[in-house]
This record gives C-alpha cells, structure tokens and sequence, in this order.
C-alpha cells in the first residue's frame, strides 16, 4: 500500500527534524558503533563486500533502515537482533555518527566497459534524479557512490525479485526493467564512483 509507506516515510523525516537538537550526537554514535565494527568495519568502511559501507551515508537514510529493521519491513540475520534493542536516541547517533564519517571506497577492480554501460543504463533509467549528481544521495535517498560491488548488485536484484520492499516501490519499478547484465555494469558503475 503506497500511501501507508509515504504516510511511514513522512513519519520518519517528521521524527528526525524534531529530534536532532536532542539527539544526533556524534561522538555518542561513535561509543555506540562500536558493536558494528564486526561487520561495518571501522568508521564504517566496511571490507566484507556483503555488508555495505556506511561511511559517509547521509543520516536520514541510515536513521529509516535501522527503523526498518527494527519494524520488521526489513530483515537480516545478523542486524535483526543488533537493532532490537536500540531506542530512537541510538539510531540517530549511530547514524550521525556514520554520516561524519569519510568514505574509503572498496579496493575493487572495476572493468571500465561495464562501467561505461552502467553508466549509459543510469543516466537512462535517471537514477540521478532521486540519487543525485555523484550519486551522493540525499535525506532518505542512500549514497551508492563507491559502494561494494557485491552489496550493490543483491540490493538490485532483491529489489527487482521483491525480497526487498522498504523503500514505498520506487526502487522495484526501476530495477524491473533491468536486465542481469545491467544490474552487473551498474555495480560496476557505482563501485567505481569516488
């Protein structure tokens, strides 16, 4: 249902404007990240392809998926009890705290035909609308630029399959039209962004 996750959405960027003179404190994110270092890697630069980088994410974004996982609209092993137990103060440190962070894009070698057809296949399917110009994101909108190839690629094709859903449809319609190759150049794209 469409207006049930733009009503959520709304919801969530409401609680966010209203909470960052009493919340978003870095340094107590910092503390606080400390439990995701495992997965996230220091600072959030991750070095595991399957887990994504956070540094350098904006707030918002990370704010909503923590939420998400902690509703239930989205799910993983290893997050689904991490965030069982973070009250609302926590996820926006823990968010401001990765948002100051500075990304070290992953040590992958991109292949630059697939990233000039990742690139071609962006600007056709205008993912710059939503994700920006260096694909930087913004508010709810995730920075992919230098992302892990890996982790790029399986958030395409769960979106696409529908095993992701928590983002009110925008990203399925748009990975729906990709064909395997081009969810693969685009990561390639992406992973290549500095």
């Amino acid at each position: 249902m469409p207006n049930r996750s733009l009503a959520r959405a709304i919801a969530g960027l409401t609680l966010l404007s209203c909470g960052t003179a009493q919340a978003q404190d870095v340094e107590a994110g910092r503390k606080k990240a400390e439990a995701c270092i495992a997965c996230h890697g220091p600072n959030g630069n991750s070095t595991d392809p399957q887990f994504p980088i956070l540094a350098g994410q904006t707030a918002r974004y990370t704010y909503l998926q923590l939420k998400d996982f902690q509703e239930g609209r989205r799910k993983h092993p290893t997050m689904d009890p991490f965030v069982a137990k973070l009250s609302r103060n926590d996820m926006l440190d823990l968010s401001a705290f990765f948002a100051a962070q500075r990304l070290r894009p992953p040590d992958f070698k991109v292949n630059e035909a697939r990233a000039r057809r990742g690139k071609a296949k962006a600007e056709e399917t205008l993912c710059t609308m939503c994700h920006l110009g260096g694909f930087m994101g913004q508010n709810e909108i995730p920075r992919v630029a230098g992302q892990h190839y890996q982790y790029t690629v399986k958030q395409l094709r769960d979106f696409k399959a529908y095993r992701r859903t928590n983002d009110a449809g925008n990203m399925a319609s748009v990975s729906k039209t990709l064909a395997d190759r081009d969810i693969e150049d685009l990561g390639h794209f992406l992973a290549g962004l500095r």
